[in-house]
């Protein structure tokens, strides 16, 4: 069965730092791309970041451009968004989810169940 489950959230003041975590089970995960998307409250899905292990490749959103990092461990098969100089507006519920591609078209395959982070001083 493939399986997403993410870990890290938490409460943080503005200006703080957290580390999220998603083990992947069910599937060798560095031979797909793997995203964070993010949902804030009332709000709908943002997309965060993305990576492409297969040509070492990550990607960000503008808003968490230069704060937010994607690593990856492989042995783990762990996919892990260390999130620094969090602000307010970063408070959402964060999903792993994993990226498959149809006719040359990506999408969300499988989400995780999402861990909350909630930056509030």
């Amino acid at each position: 069965e493939v399986q997403l489950v993410e870990s890290g959230g938490g409460m943080v003041q503005p200006g703080g730092s957290l580390r999220l975590s998603c083990v992947a089970s069910g599937f060798t995960f560095d031979d797909y791309a793997m995203s964070w998307v993010r949902q804030a409250p009332g709000k709908g899905l943002e997309w965060v970041s993305s990576v492409y292990s297969h040509i070492s490749k990550s990607y960000y959103a503008d808003s968490v451009k230069g704060r937010f990092t994607l690593s990856t461990e492989k042995v783990k098969n762990t996919v892990n968004l260390q999130m620094n100089s969090l602000k307010s507006g970063d408070t959402a519920v964060y999903y792993c989810a994993k990226i498959a591609v149809v006719g040359g078209l990506e999408y969300f395959e499988v989400w995780g169940q999402g861990t909350l982070v909630t930056v509030s001083s």
